[in-house]
């Protein structure tokens, strides 16, 4: 894990082949002033990827469910000829396009976006054809420094 003064980089979900829905890593924002999280999808085929955040009690998942609240979302949907991403409509998840190109996609996710009761969220990259790699990370902006995120 990478970690500044005040951010943390954790790895959600190592990189794999998108046959079937990839749940990332469950992580506590009791201590985070922001969390953005970087989907990376190398899409060898003209298939689709839902994208969504879900929230849990714990880090464990208990109790998870999807966001109910919207979220800043954008995406660059052809890495190969642009590094600048555009904004899309908030919302609580995104589907990429049917397109074969390398794509990110970036949710912006603060704990005031989640709903009473609920501290922790995770990634899920939905299924999609084997021949397509997806990865995603957490870019954690901290309150404290050295604040743990993968603990409750």
């Amino acid at each position: 894990m990478f970690q500044t003064a005040k951010s943390q980089i954790v790895q959600a979900i190592a990189p794999i082949a998108g046959g079937s829905q990839r749940t990332g890593a469950y992580i506590s924002l009791k201590n985070v002033v922001k969390c953005t999280i970087v989907c990376n999808l190398a899409m060898a085929t003209t298939d689709t990827c839902a994208i969504t955040i879900e929230q849990s009690t714990a880090v464990a998942g208990t109790g998870h469910t999807a966001i109910t609240q919207t979220v800043p979302i954008w995406s660059n949907l052809d890495c190969s000829t642009s590094n600048i991403s555009t904004a899309r409509t908030a919302a609580v998840s995104y589907t990429t396009d049917a397109v074969a190109k390398n794509k990110i996609v970036i949710f912006e996710v603060i704990p005031d976006h989640l709903d009473a009761g609920y501290d922790v969220i995770n990634v899920i990259m939905g299924a999609s054809n084997a021949s397509n790699t997806y990865t995603a990370n957490y870019i954690c902006d901290m309150r404290y420094s050295g604040a743990d995120v993968i603990a409750d």
